[in-house]
């Protein structure tokens, strides 16, 4: 099982990390900057890890299969991602965006 410090360390790696892409994204003045690169990111952390916990305390009494989470956040992302792509006259928008989400 994770320790408190191992966790709160994960959380603030991914905020760090996730906030250097959003921040460039933002200096180039694109959609999708600093606080929505974060908040993806430190949701999608937060999710791997309950999904980790959960199997530790349940690995012994039923069987799970945590991967089950993991597909569920990569659904949720596209999703997201998907929601970021317009299509125009003069092409396509938002496929940067999509990607870095």
């Amino acid at each position: 099982m994770l320790t408190d410090s191992q966790i709160i360390s994960r959380l603030v790696v991914t905020a760090i990390l996730s906030g250097f892409i959003g921040f460039e994204r933002q200096v180039h003045k694109r959609t999708a900057g600093l606080r929505t690169h974060i908040l993806v990111a430190l949701g999608s952390c937060l999710i791997m890890l309950t999904s980790l916990y959960v199997f530790d305390i349940y690995k012994e009494i039923t069987k799970l299969d945590p991967a089950r989470i993991a597909a569920g956040v990569i659904t949720g992302i596209g999703f997201l991602g998907a929601g970021t792509i317009i299509r125009e006259r003069e092409g396509v928008r938002g496929l940067t965006t999509a990607a870095s989400l």
